[in-house]
């Protein structure tokens, strides 16, 4: 039987009514760890134990109080409309079905994107990257013997990964064009995430910069630059966008300062986690596990989580953090305590959180998932507790609402259940009683909403394609196309759409 309870009222809906209003939060300034077994995004790789960096001290808090002095500046906005998934896909020799949907892509210099990938052995000082390249950057096949996930589409897909996976998926993007004068928006295969990763330890800002600064040396260039001046253009980098705004060019610090060239700020740019503060870059989700190759498998796997059953109300997995705002030690305290609530307390070494059936095992069972901040607001975690059907519970606008708008649903009470962390912290709001008071059938609806969104956040694998459904790329695509045509309309009217 579902531990769950009934609902005597709904005191956290005025607070996200009220929450979400706001686009722009404060940018938790922490410098994480790749592989971090307490961010909750594990790895099913035999590979030697992860030393976590966290920052602190006066130069971290100055950057914070500056990047709070910027978002009190921003004028609060409304989530843009959700482009709607497409349903079916037309046949290439169809002509009409690619008008105004054609993407030309940019044939980069090797040292741009594939030349990169010849140092994955030296990415990390404490890992060899190499083996999540397999497979087309899925990674190595995920090992099923726990019966957790299913036979086929399972890989130990890294969670900063994209560069390759996304690259690989828009070649065989349906409305190629070899003419740029056709395209609607045109694609930049540059490996950002991956660039900026090799130089992040021992390297000097120079070091550190020098690739960008090449790309918009090539591209400012090209004759495709020169019709909107980079506007239809858009690229990818598979990590966060705190890794690619340095703001000074002292050698120490953390990352690129990509995102403050002038050039990179006319086009679209994609992250996993986008800045609050800026209007060009966008996020996307984080990849999971499963990377489906046809419609079946992922019809397959929707009805599997509708099947489940949910013996526990809420779980929290993760470690604690040595921050002294952080709420996680809150939400291990409320957890552990509760007879309703699975606890997977990931301390420091604990070789099972390095094994992805731990999680999907305790989300697959579980009503509601806690995703509080990892090491910044986002947390791939709260993508892989979708993907098990299990109800993300969020304790910050910016771990998703302010995020993900292209993806998902602007409604976010029929997704997600929303608790202000300064409420959890201030110890004035009981969990367990939160989620108790919510209807079951409530709760099941909210369960099927998250279900049906599973499509639309995975990332296909690129060997292969869907034949009816539209994964994560392909809503990326409609968004960035959507985008371009109305800077476009801007610039020249709506006569050259």
């Amino acid at each position: 039987m579902e531990r769950t309870g009934a609902h005597g009222g709904k005191r956290w809906l005025p607070r996200l009514l009220f929450l979400t209003v706001l686009s722009a939060t404060p940018w938790l300034l922490v410098v994480y760890c790749h592989l971090s077994v307490f961010d909750g995004a594990p790895v099913s790789a035999p590979h030697s134990s992860v030393v976590a960096a966290t920052p602190d001290g006066e130069d971290g808090q100055r950057f914070l109080r500056k990047q709070e002095e910027q978002l009190m500046k921003l004028p609060s906005t409304t989530a843009s409309e959700l482009p709607a998934a497409r349903e079916e896909r037309r046949p290439h020799g169809d002509a009409d079905a690619c008008r105004g949907r054609y993407v030309y892509i940019h044939d980069l210099p090797p040292r741009f994107n594939v030349d990169t990938l010849a140092n994955c052995r030296l990415w990390y000082p404490w890992i060899n990257m190499c083996v999540y390249l397999a497979n087309g950057g899925l990674g190595q096949r995920v090992d099923n013997a726990d019966g957790v996930f299913a036979d086929e589409g399972w890989y130990a897909t890294d969670h900063f990964g994209l560069d390759v996976i996304f690259h690989s998926r828009m070649k065989q993007y349906e409305c190629l064009t070899n003419d740029s004068s056709r395209a609607a928006a045109v694609f930049v295969p540059f490996y950002a995430g991956f660039d900026v990763v090799q130089h992040l330890w021992g390297h000097n800002a120079l070091t550190k910069d020098a690739a960008s600064l090449e790309l918009v040396d090539w591209l400012t260039r090209r004759p495709e630059w020169r019709a909107m001046g980079g506007r239809d253009h858009f690229f990818l980098s598979g990590r966060t966008a705190y890794d690619h705004q340095r703001q000074t060019d002292s050698d120490s610090e953390w990352g690129n300062k990509l995102l403050r060239l002038p050039a990179v700020q006319n086009m679209t740019v994609l992250f996993v986690e986008k800045t609050p503060w800026t209007d060009f870059d966008f996020a996307i989700p984080y990849p999971t596990y499963f990377h489906p190759a046809k419609d079946a498998q992922i019809f397959e796997w929707q009805q599997r989580m509708r099947s489940m059953k949910r013996e526990w109300l809420y779980s929290f997995a993760g470690g604690a953090r040595s921050d002294p705002n952080s709420i996680r030690h809150h939400l291990i305290r409320q957890c552990g305590s509760s007879n309703f609530c699975k606890l997977i307390h990931c301390r420091k070494g604990e070789r099972s959180c390095l094994v992805p059936s731990t999680f999907m095992r305790v989300f697959q069972g579980t009503r509601f998932c806690l995703q509080p901040a990892g090491d910044t607001y986002t947390r791939r975690s709260a993508f892989d507790a979708i993907l098990a059907g299990c109800v993300p519970v969020l304790f910050h606008p910016a771990s998703a609402y302010t995020q993900y708008r292209w993806h998902l649903p602007q409604e976010y009470d029929t997704y997600s259940v929303l608790i202000a962390e300064e409420d959890v912290r201030a110890g004035n709001v009981s969990i367990e009683e939160t989620l108790r008071r919510i209807p079951p059938d409530v709760a099941e609806r909210m369960t099927e909403t998250v279900i049906g969104l599973i499509p639309r956040l995975v990332y296909a694998d690129p060997r292969s394609k869907l034949e009816t459904l539209g994964d994560a790329v392909d809503v990326t695509v409609e968004a960035i196309i959507a985008r371009v045509n109305k800077l476009r309309e801007e610039m020249y009217g709506k006569r050259n759409l």
